[in-house]
């Protein structure tokens, strides 16, 4: 085992110190701030959880709320247990808060207290129920319940959960006239035996609250009850240290413009308890470095906290050249977490990776060459430039079209899959905006052999299928979870996912013989009726998109939701799309999977998302242009080799260096045959057909199924793989494929023979055209040393291309 070398030791003794002093003294305290910044309280039954945290001198924050001493200033119209504020009686007063030597005052309002009103179902006893965890999915909440009992999963829906309670098996579980003697409470409390143990004290907040729920006559639901649209999260995100802890105080909006504290029933979730754990009192505590998020859930409202714990702290942080906005924000985020780039690629790398990136494919020797001896500091943006331009552009991002838009002749027979492929193919080479492209797709209609879009709707075979697709595809929204229940872990409920359905609820197929009794057609049409029902409710859904108001359109519905999707300030649409080809550069998407855009699933670097999607919504959602300002980015060119600066972000998530890549099926193909003077013959494809171009997974080529050239048969991103795996490995070493390429009579290996050129040089080439650079000295001598060893020249220099395509060199993106 190495040990660790001095500089490592130094950051190591550097990040001691730097904790033992982030984790404050009070008294260095000379600021306090309050939370929530309104310190308002409606009717008998709210409260005001604050949240206190001292500032320092330097800036830093730690908070206070249990230290802090909370008292009445004047008139008395709330009481104070702690730091919780409880109404008293109607009117403005005054509390002052002291803590660490520091005092501030804040203004408290109270009102709604002259008539207290009947317990609320949906906004007080549903929350009580979830926080005890009675809906639950191990518990209640399951498929078919626990007990003869069952709830709608996290309280999704309240109708139901009320007859449940009050009505189902003979009204047992309820006696309304000894509220305490009522199942409802015996079990919870285990005055009566219960599977789920203790949920409930005797005497607790909850505990009164449903009896007094019982007490009222169990009332349910009220029609057109108001709902909450969002959560707000106090104190802002905190920059901890490992050990350091934060109360947060969860404050519900609902959609008739009340607020109220649901500190006490919001559900509470770690996304990484390495790095932050918290409790179900929503108090949190760092335990690793790096920044993760806190999941905050309340009546089907999900907000994120995020929590920051900083790698190291860098004293006099360099100053840093900037190619682009994308490197302002990510050295923010460097910044803060106390990461170091690694410093910029070599040439000789830049331009395999660009052009492995860009258009799939390697460069020649002879480009490599000149680009190395190219002494003008602005090559790099001239080679980008020029790669935008190339005919291979088309074919390589075709083929990504391609898988996410699974196109398939087994789903659209022959003649639609070339109908959809050459429309894609003819879009990237008109330069078609994005936003334009999508919209022909989603209003698509029409012959699917003369309409290319039109087999957008072959693969799925009912507006439900659709919705999915196209929410997950254009979106980056997976609604699915929301088809049976409301999403555990997002705010999409079944009314979102039926709206979304709704806009397809008239469109239909049907057959034609345009091309003859057996040719297959499919012809896409709208139907003049045709309604969405919802299947738990029984009632029409009109069209809404997530997020938005019903909508419609006499024509075609359709139009609307297309309208709505590429309008610039849709919140998923440019935001989807620029962190798909981000990660297609980059090695992984700022958010991961790259189509799982959620609140519970935050991106590493928010600002930087939301630049880059109005900067692409700005040029008019031009693909080469969001390709051309990511590969432009000084990020982007950095070196894959890690520093002692980053290493510590193990994952590579806040991108300061470039993430290797694997070589996708097609692109280790193409290199293959361009490295040993090939060319594969696909099946039913003239000779000379690259696999970057092939149309679908149904032309037959095992090395590229065993690669992880993905069936195009599931929309997720997840279907193509590059992990490696034995039969890959296997094929490379001993397969007669690559074996045979490399010793072909009329390959680069006999051709370079019969050239009569210097050893050198051969040995040169070999290196060029795998890993598009020339040998280093010291491989350049290991090299012509085995070839002088080995039978015959051929041999040796076969032997030496075998070498160089079995490299971690060749078979990665670096």
């Amino acid at each position: 085992m190495r040990h660790p070398s001095m500089r490592w030791l130094a950051v190591l003794s550097l990040g001691v110190s730097w904790a033992t002093r982030v984790c404050a003294d009070p008294s260095a305290v000379v600021a306090l701030e309050v939370y929530p910044p309104e310190l308002v309280l409606t009717g008998p039954r709210d409260t005001c959880h604050l949240v206190v945290v001292g500032r320092t001198a330097s800036g830093e924050r730690i908070d206070l709320t249990r230290q802090a001493h909370v008292h009445i200033a004047g008139s008395a119209v709330v009481r104070v247990q702690a730091a919780v504020l409880y109404p008293h009686r109607e009117g403005t007063g005054r509390i002052v808060v002291e803590a660490a030597g520091q005092r501030i005052e804040r203004t408290v309002s109270v009102r709604g207290m002259d008539a207290e009103p009947p317990v609320d179902f949906v906004k007080e006893v549903v929350p009580v129920l979830t926080k005890l965890g009675c809906n639950q999915g191990p518990c209640h909440g399951a498929q078919y319940g626990k007990g003869g009992f069952k709830l709608s999963l996290l309280g999704f829906d309240p109708e139901f959960d009320h007859a449940q309670i009050v009505k189902s098996a003979e009204a047992r579980r309820v006696t309304l006239a000894d509220p305490e003697r009522s199942i409802l409470l015996q079990k919870p409390t285990l005055n009566m035996e219960h599977g789920g143990g203790q949920r409930l004290e005797v005497g607790s907040r909850e505990y009164e609250l449903l009896r007094r729920w019982l007490e009222e006559g169990a009332p349910g639901p009220q029609k057109d009850a108001p709902t909450v649209v969002r959560l707000e999260v106090y104190p802002p995100g905190r920059v901890m240290q490992v050990g350091q802890e934060q109360q947060l105080a969860v404050y519900a909006v609902w959609s008739d413009g009340s607020r109220y504290d649901v500190t006490p029933t919001a559900q509470y979730d770690s996304l990484n308890e390495a790095l932050a754990r918290v409790d179900k009192k929503g108090l949190v505590t760092a335990q690793g470095r790096g920044e993760s998020h806190i999941m905050v859930r309340y009546q089907g409202q999900v907000a994120v906290y995020p929590v920051t714990v900083p790698y190291r702290v860098v004293a006099h942080y360099p100053q840093l050249p900037r190619h682009n906005f994308i490197d302002e924000h990510l050295e923010n985020k460097w910044r803060k977490l106390g990461l170091e780039p690694s410093p910029l690629c070599s040439d000789e790398v830049f331009l395999r990776r660009v052009y492995l990136d860009l258009i799939g494919t390697l460069p020649t020797p002879e480009e490599v060459r000149a680009f190395l001896a190219d002494a003008d500091p602005d090559k790099r943006a001239r080679v980008i430039d020029a790669l935008l331009e190339r005919p291979e552009f088309v074919d390589f991002w075709a083929l990504k079209w391609g898988d996410l838009l699974r196109i398939n002749r087994d789903y659209l027979e022959a003649k639609g899959m070339w109908s959809f492929h050459n429309w894609i193919r003819a879009a990237l080479r008109d330069r078609r905006p994005l936003d334009e492209f999508v919209r022909e797709i989603v209003t698509a209609r029409g012959s699917t052999y003369t309409e290319g879009p039109a087999n957008y709707y072959r693969i799925g075979n009912n507006a439900a299928d659709w919705a999915e697709t196209t929410s997950q595809v254009f979106l980056g929204v997976r609604i699915g979870c929301a088809r049976c229940h409301h999403h555990p872990f997002e705010k999409w409920s079944q009314d979102d996912y039926y709206g979304m359905a709704a806009f397809f609820a008239r469109l239909g197929t049907k057959g034609s013989q345009e091309f003859g009794l057996f040719g297959r057609e499919t012809i896409v049409y709208l139907r003049p009726v045709g309604e969405q029902t919802h299947p738990r409710k029984g009632k029409v859904v009109r069209p809404r998109p997530l997020d938005g108001h019903e909508v419609d359109d006499p024509v075609d519905r359709r139009r609307e939701l297309a309208a709505w999707m590429t309008a610039p300030d849709n919140p998923f649409f440019s935001r989807n799309l620029v962190n798909r080809f981000w990660g297609y550069l980059m090695g992984r998407g700022l958010f991961e999977p790259l189509d799982d855009q959620r609140a519970t699933n935050p991106p590493t670097n928010a600002e930087l998302l939301d630049a880059l999607a109005r900067d692409w919504v700005a040029h008019r959602y031009d693909l080469r242009h969001l390709l051309r300002t990511i590969a432009n980015a000084r990020a982007y060119q950095l070196s894959s080799q890690a520093t002692p600066g980053n290493a510590m972000d193990r994952e590579n998530v806040y991108f300061a260096r470039y993430t290797v890549k694997r070589l996708t099926a097609e692109q280790l193909a193409d290199a293959v045959d361009f490295a040993t003077g090939t060319q594969e013959k696909y099946p039913g494809l003239p000779l000379g057909t690259r696999a970057i171009q092939l149309p679908d997974p149904n032309v037959r080529s095992y090395f590229l199924d065993v690669f992880g050239r993905p069936m195009r048969q599931i929309v997720c991103e997840c279907e193509r793989t590059t992990s490696p795996n034995i039969a890959q490995a296997l094929h490379l070493l001993n397969g007669d494929v690559v074996n045979g390429k490399i010793s072909r009579a009329d390959g680069r290996v006999a051709q370079l023979v019969r050239s009569g050129r210097p050893v050198q040089e051969m040995v040169e080439e070999l290196y060029l055209v795998t890993v598009s650079r020339p040998p280093r000295p010291e491989e350049k001598q290991a090299a012509l040393a085995w070839i002088q060893r080995a039978p015959s020249l051929r041999i040796g220099l076969e032997d030496l291309l075998w070498s160089l395509l079995n490299s971690r060199e060749f078979l990665f993106n670096h």
